[in-house]
């Protein structure tokens, strides 16, 4: 904890500096972290107490664990269940020892929540608060499923909580507002989480209260996650929608919104949100986090839930002196030609320049390649612009050596190219260098061991088929993840970088479902996303559920091919 956020008596006769407390009741929003606001976001970011959300149920753990990155390091994180039903008063008693207090809120803490309470313990304990608003379930969860709630025609929305026993239903089903219905499974307090008597309940109370069976109705659960699912029917059809939406292997489960309203079309094609080719895809990449940060983010914008697995660790070369060497030699002019062949080989040499307090500028009048765009962009950030790279299609030590001119005595001053790489690279690139008339200097920049394995419920899923793809980026990708873990099921889809790693991948009897066009992580991933749109696509055609790969029957261990 910073020493602003210990605790402090306050000084005698209440003379001399005194840290004041600070309470912010912050919605969080429905379930994607993504969507907490920017003012929600800087408030973490200044805490040195959390009151987490309660209790969300494995689906929305991830949802938690993403809004507590944005605090800092030394926050201190108190699950509601430590608080004994106090939460309230756990905030006010940390904000009375001068600490900043966030108290997290689902939705938005005004509505379906009761920030009002803790709002007034603050007030009578003289605590200064903010009140932080959030995407609440009621507007964001039916935008999501891609349902106005004012369309055309209709100039009201009614919000009603379920949970109410005193509501007025004949008034709620009268006019052709919108209705939302806040924890309709659970009318009576309980925690119903499949489609059972709390929407049937529902559907029926309305019927009942006026409104016509045919009325356009629907049921979303899990909203804005990648475990959404909405069903849309009629108010007569809802509940026997939901029961074969279950026996489906759509896994529905709170919690819910329940809609009804013309905006409710009934039309049975996903939402945008839940339409996106890879949607809910739990999607193993065995690269580390860092690696793989670009990478998640463009699965995620396809709508998969990517989980890293390191299966190499990158460490420092045994013994330094060659690349001591190196980066002198650079520095005095020994060289043409600087050939990167990898992420993991630009970071090796920008942290050996740090060491010796230089920079990109060390780099003037050297000449630049670079193996592939990763590799590339890691140049730029590092500030230098590759001279030279292989085409989009061949992005390979061998597609480098395609298009590197041949040394020429009279037009290159220097003979000389350093090629800094791990201690297991192939001998393409520097064999095809040394045969277009070059000197090369192959110099360990760094070495790669196997990882250790990864935790038991990920080997457990590895090799059960909790994963519904995984995406090998190299042949040693594939090697160290199989030993590390283990094979593969035969359900979960398999996507390779290039033809090299689809040979791997075979030899450790894999059956390859996709390759990449071009060898770089970014075609690879927009590849799966076309393979599971071309699935989706075929189910729907054949009148069959659009099922993820890991909710398929599972049978024998797949086959190469």
């Amino acid at each position: 904890m910073n020493p602003q956020s210990g605790n402090q008596e306050p000084p005698p006769n209440g003379s001399g500096p005194t840290q004041r407390g600070h309470v912010a009741l912050v919605g969080a929003g429905p379930g994607d972290a993504e969507l907490l606001t920017l003012r929600g976001a800087a408030a973490l970011a200044k805490a040195d107490v959390v009151v987490n959300l309660r209790e969300p149920g494995p689906e929305l753990a991830k949802h938690r664990e993403a809004l507590l990155r944005h605090c800092p390091e030394d926050v201190s994180v108190i699950d509601p269940a430590e608080c004994g039903g106090e939460m309230d008063a756990v905030a006010v008693g940390h904000a009375r020892e001068g600490k900043r207090v966030v108290r997290l809120y689902s939705g938005d803490p005004l509505l379906g929540c009761r920030g009002a309470d803790l709002a007034a313990a603050c007030r009578q304990a003289g605590i200064e608060y903010e009140i932080v608003p959030g995407l609440s379930a009621a507007t964001a969860v039916p935008a999501f499923a891609g349902v106005p709630l004012l369309p055309e025609d209709v100039s009201e929305a009614r919000i009603v909580d379920g949970r109410d026993s005193d509501l007025d239903w004949e008034r709620l089903a009268h006019g052709d507002a919108s209705l939302v219905v806040m924890f309709p499974d659970a009318p009576d307090g309980a925690d119903a989480r499949h489609s059972g008597p709390g929407i049937e309940r529902l559907c029926k109370t309305l019927i009942a209260a006026g409104k016509p069976a045919s009325t356009p109705a629907a049921v979303v659960r899990m909203g804005s996650t990648t475990e959404q699912t909405t069903v849309s029917s009629t108010l007569q059809r809802l509940t026997a929608d939901l029961k074969a939406a279950d026996a489906k292997g759509h896994n529905v489960t709170a919690p819910a919104l329940f809609l009804m309203g013309k905006g409710v079309t009934g039309d049975k094609e996903p939402s945008w949100f839940e339409g996106r080719p890879l949607f809910g895809w739990r999607v193993l990449v065995p690269r580390t986090r860092e690696q793989a940060s670009g990478l998640a983010d463009q699965l995620r914008g396809f709508g998969a839930v990517p989980e890293s697995v390191p299966t190499i660790s990158v460490e420092p070369p045994r013994t330094p002196q060659q690349m001591e060497r190196a980066v002198r030699g650079l520095v005095t002019g020994r060289y043409q030609w600087v050939a990167f062949t990898s992420v993991n080989a630009v970071k090796a040499i920008k942290e050996r320049f740090e060491e010796y307090g230089l920079d990109a500028r060390a780099f003037a009048g050297v000449k630049v390649a670079a193996v592939g765009e990763q590799t590339a962009a890691a140049l730029r950030e590092f500030g230098i612009q590759p001279d030279l790279t292989p085409p989009p299609e061949s992005q390979s030590g061998a597609g480098l050596v395609e298009v590197w001119p041949p040394y020429d005595a009279e037009l290159d001053p220097i003979e000389r190219v350093l090629l800094p790489r791990a201690d297991i690279a192939t001998e393409t690139l520097s064999s095809g260098l040394s045969g277009l008339g070059w000197e090369v200097d192959d110099v360990t920049a760094y070495r790669t061991v196997r990882a250790a394995p990864p935790p038991a419920p990920v080997r457990e899923a590895i090799k059960g088929g909790g994963f519904d793809a995984v995406l090998f980026t190299s042949s040693s990708t594939v090697r160290n993840l199989v030993g590390i873990a283990g094979k593969p099921h035969n359900t979960t889809v398999i996507a390779v970088i290039g033809p090299e790693t689809a040979k791997t991948a075979r030899e450790f009897g894999l059956r390859v479902d996709v390759t990449a066009p071009k060898a770089s992580v970014s075609a690879l991933a927009e590849a799966l996303a076309e393979y599971g749109a071309a699935q989706r696509a075929e189910a729907v055609a054949a009148g069959k559920p659009a099922l993820k790969p890991s909710q398929k029957r599972r049978g024998r261990r797949r086959k190469t091919v």
